[in-house]
């Protein structure tokens, strides 16, 4: 099966790396690069944080999904925000418009590498742990991925290279 290289869309947890390899790739390929969370921020006039708070979890995730199933792109590195995958159409949508990458990420990495959850609009239900999330999240992450790229030992920039090789090879 070959890539649609069109778009790909980064999925993952927070802290997967999608925004920074995002960024990467789109410059080493030429490709614009489309930050959902900053697309979602930008359309309401609030950060996600503030939206979470005033709409709660499911308006978030309501707004998340219209705006990430709405997404253009063409030639473009998208990264949706990591509960982008709640979402039903939005992950039709993406995966109609391009490749999706899973961007995997071991639970301990994922622990070193997370700062303020709040300050992230992690979407984290009240009494779930973070350990939760991720056992809930994998499974859909592995469900829409078209790829999955496993970050163990990796750096951005490994990943960036594995991806990019991806797209010019076209070996998918």
């Amino acid at each position: 099966m070959k890539g649609n290289w069109n778009n790909i869309t980064l999925i993952g947890m927070p802290a997967a790396g999608k925004s920074t390899v995002g960024v990467l790739l789109a410059k080493r390929l030429g490709y614009q690069f489309i930050d959902t969370d900053l697309v979602i921020q930008h359309e309401e006039g609030r950060l996600l944080k503030e939206i979470i708070a005033t709409e709660g979890l499911e308006g978030f995730m309501a707004v998340e999904n219209r705006v990430n199933s709405q997404v253009k792109g063409g030639r473009a590195i998208i990264a949706p925000g990591g509960s982008v995958i709640y979402g039903k159409e939005a992950m039709e949508h993406l995966s109609e418009i391009g490749t999706v990458v899973y961007l995997k990420l071991s639970y301990e990495d994922l622990e070193k590498r997370l700062g303020n959850l709040v300050d992230r609009g992690v979407v984290l239900r009240d009494g779930m742990t973070l350990r939760d999330l991720y056992e809930e999240r994998v499974p859909l992450y592995e469900k829409y991925a078209d790829i999955t790229i496993d970050e163990s030992g990796k750096n951005s920039g490994d990943v960036v290279d594995q991806l990019r090789k991806m797209v010019e090879s076209d070996i998918l």
